[in-house]
């Protein structure tokens, strides 16, 4: 089944691409900052930034599109759903020990991501109404 990439989804696609660019740009280029503020180490703000350089391409191409798979939109819903998993997971993991500000750090974004992943299910959602509709 394809979705139409309408404005709803344009929108939800690149307001996620932008935040995450954003957040992946900050962490990488601002590790060596962030680092001692947040008390986390600067390797995981960098990967963590790095690893969203291919997921914003991702989401950059899929909103320029007409249309788009439903399993892709779940793919992408996914990728959200897991960092946000692994954002509180590795908080309350013990492997890292983020000062307050750290962990309201890591908790805004996944919290950002988890409002994302939601606009993202409400776009399916919208689709299956329509097409059930027409």
């Amino acid at each position: 089944m394809s979705i139409a990439v309408t404005p709803f989804v344009r929108n939800v696609l690149n307001a996620d691409a932008l935040i995450s660019g954003a957040a992946g740009i900050l962490m990488m280029l601002g590790a060596p900052l962030l680092s001692p503020l947040l008390e986390l180490p600067a390797e995981l703000l960098f990967w963590a930034g790095l690893a969203l350089v291919p997921f914003v391409a991702m989401l950059v191409v899929i909103a320029r599109r007409p249309s788009v798979s439903k399993l892709m939109m779940i793919d992408i819903i996914a990728i959200n759903v897991v960092w946000v998993i692994g954002s509180f997971g590795l908080l309350l993991s013990g492997v890292v020990a983020p000062n307050a500000l750290g962990i309201a750090f890591v908790a805004a974004q996944a919290l950002a991501v988890a409002v994302f992943a939601e606009l993202q299910f409400i776009a399916i959602r919208r689709a299956a109404s329509v097409a059930s509709a027409a």
